[in-house]
């Protein structure tokens, strides 16, 4: 039976979803497990981290380490009764939120199947996942806080128009704005595309890499979250993704020959060609990488 909470969520929301969907979402991460595994951290963490000056490539699970408590802090979520990890991947967020930051409940939503297999796998009572769009969510009761790492870049397809961009991302704001509890806090991290053109970056990465994936530009965030969340704080952290892809990229040609046992050297060539390019694009600054602290606006004005 749902609570009157849940209808009043479930009612306040009515959209035409515009991003990407469960099947292009699989296509790219349940590429295996096992896989991921040979470039990636310990913690599995499959988003930009956070670097120190002068930190070497050995630093990559110190860095991510450190992402995810700037992202806990950020958000509010420290000592928090339930918060919600959209995106949540391999789960090193809702570990950290539960075992280091006294967190009682950290649920995760994600659309890959093997993510949910391998975050069920780790047994902890405290932590939950459900194999769910976040547009599809209507929890029995709002949140404390809410998380959102690398989650916008699949809020709207590439192949749409520049208003349903925006469009996409308020629906995206608005439905998070519900999911919160009054006075709840955001902490969002997500690519941008600000100083190249769109088609330059996003075809090739939309094509070979993420299906039906845009990356959003900053104006398109702030038009889509304006008089439902408040900016706080803003980072533009590009140069700690071009770091963290040349981290990965180091990996994998470590683990090259694993690698290709396992999924083929047509994919690999194809990671390692993405983990190049981007390394290189956030390098110059054509694209960025931004942090951003959300608090929510309980009274928001059309």
């Amino acid at each position: 039976m749902k609570s009157k909470n849940t209808v009043a969520l479930t009612s306040a929301i009515q959209y035409d979803y515009k991003g990407t969907s469960a099947e292009a979402i699989q296509n790219h991460y349940d590429d295996g497990n096992e896989f991921y595994r040979l470039w990636l951290d310990k913690t599995l963490a499959y988003t930009c981290a956070m670097w120190e000056e002068n930190e070497g490539y050995d630093a990559l699970e110190t860095a991510q380490i450190r992402k995810l408590d700037f992202h806990i802090n950020q958000a509010r979520a420290k000592g928090a009764k339930r918060v919600l990890d959209i995106g949540c991947g391999w789960g090193s967020l809702l570990r950290r939120l539960v075992e280091v930051h006294g967190v009682e409940q950290a649920v995760g939503l994600t659309l890959s199947k093997a993510q949910t297999e391998w975050v069920k796998s780790l047994e902890n009572p405290r932590i939950s996942v459900h194999l769910q769009n976040w547009a599809e969510h209507y929890p029995e009761k709002p949140y404390d806080a809410l998380l959102a790492i690398g989650v916008l870049e699949h809020a709207a397809k590439l192949e749409i128009s520049q208003a349903e961009k925006v469009e996409a991302y308020r629906h995206f704001f608005s439905h998070c704005h519900q999911l919160l509890n009054p006075g709840g806090w955001m902490s969002l991290q997500t690519g941008a595309i600000e100083n190249m053109r769109r088609e330059d970056f996003s075809k090739f990465i939309a094509t070979e890499i993420f299906q039906e994936t845009d990356y959003p530009r900053l104006a398109d965030i702030v038009k889509g979250s304006e008089r439902i969340f408040e900016i706080v704080a803003l980072r533009n952290d590009g140069k700690d993704y071009a770091r963290t892809c040349k981290a990965w990229l180091s990996n994998l040609k470590a683990n090259r020959k694993a690698a290709i046992k396992l999924v083929g050297e047509e994919l690999v060539c194809r990671y390692e060609k993405y983990l190049s390019f981007c390394s290189i694009c956030y390098h110059l600054g054509t694209t960025n990488l931004l942090r951003i602290t959300f608090r929510r606006i309980d009274n928001p004005r059309k």
